[in-house]
């Protein structure tokens, strides 16, 4: 996280048991509100393989017990989506309740189960066999300049007027240091990059971070191309495609075109939640042994 540690004030935290380090938060404190950490897409509370429920409770309590001896009041957690998990991990969800947790939002993301996927619909392959005809050329490189400056870029800027949430020489140097979990797919067409995506790669999931083609993507069938490939031919030893969120203002309103497109690439509902809870809570937390 030190690419961009001058965007936020880290107050991350590590509890250990036994001198062996047993859990994790990466966070930033804004005012009297610690978050998990902003500069990350999923940023949340995190154990070690081996751990116990009970021990893991404890370190929950002692998270919040130091947070609020730091003069921190509430503490807003992102959990992390059950699918990004190497094992069942669903710990936090009850703390949460234990605790009283308030759900802030309840985001809808697309998602493909590699374990029952399903066949592109017909318009996503219609547009697939026209990037075929067309002459394109997909290439997984490290051509990230010619995507940002050319494509990404002047697409957020005209749509959306923002820029992307990484800079090009921040994912320049995250992709050198992480080469086998980011990857560069660039759709090509007389030399030129016209469409592409970047793609986060996890233990256990595909994930393009960002997508974005030219004022030619439909006509050309370049983004078809772009997601047949990244969703069928990057899956190895995957087990789900990410699409992302699908909704806005916190959960309360659905993107219908992003649903429908991502559905006709086999995608289905899931739902990332996000709660604020008070630091004091630990003081009440408690689990009743049966």
């Amino acid at each position: 996280m030190d690419y961009h540690s001058d965007r936020f004030e880290d107050f991350s935290v590590m509890i250990y048991k036994d001198d062996q380090l047993y859990a994790l938060l990466p966070a930033n404190v804004v005012d009297d509100k610690v978050i998990s950490h902003q500069g990350l897409t999923y940023g949340s509370f995190v154990l070690q393989d081996k751990s116990k429920f009970f021990y893991a409770f404890e370190a929950f309590k002692a998270m919040l017990a130091f947070y609020e001896s730091e003069s921190i009041k509430q503490f807003e957690i992102k959990v992390i989506p059950t699918f990004y998990n190497r094992m069942l991990a669903d710990e936090l969800d009850y703390f949460l309740y234990k605790a009283n947790a308030e759900l802030l939002k309840k985001e809808v993301l697309m998602v493909i189960d590699y374990a029952h996927k399903l066949r592109f619909q017909k318009n996503r392959r219609e547009g697939l066999n026209k990037a075929l005809r067309s002459g394109l050329e997909l290439k997984v490189d490290t051509n990230f300049s010619e995507f940002w400056n050319s494509v990404l870029i002047p697409n957020l800027d005209k749509k959306h007027g923002v820029k992307p949430v990484h800079s090009l020489e921040e994912i320049e140097l995250l992709a050198s240091r992480f080469p086998e979990n980011i990857k560069q797919v660039n759709i090509y067409k007389d030399g030129k990059v016209v469409a592409g995506t970047t793609v986060f790669l996890t233990e256990t999931t595909v994930h393009p971070q960002y997508v974005s083609g030219n004022t030619d993507k439909n006509a050309f069938g370049s983004l078809d191309l772009a997601y047949d490939f990244i969703i069928n031919k990057m899956c190895d030893y995957k087990r789900y495609f990410d699409f992302n969120i699908s909704s806005e203002d916190n959960g309360k309103k659905i993107n219908e075109g992003l649903i429908f497109w991502k559905e006709s690439c086999g995608a289905r509902a899931h739902t990332a939640n996000t709660y604020l809870l008070e630091t004091a809570s630990h003081k009440i937390l408690d689990i009743p042994k049966a």
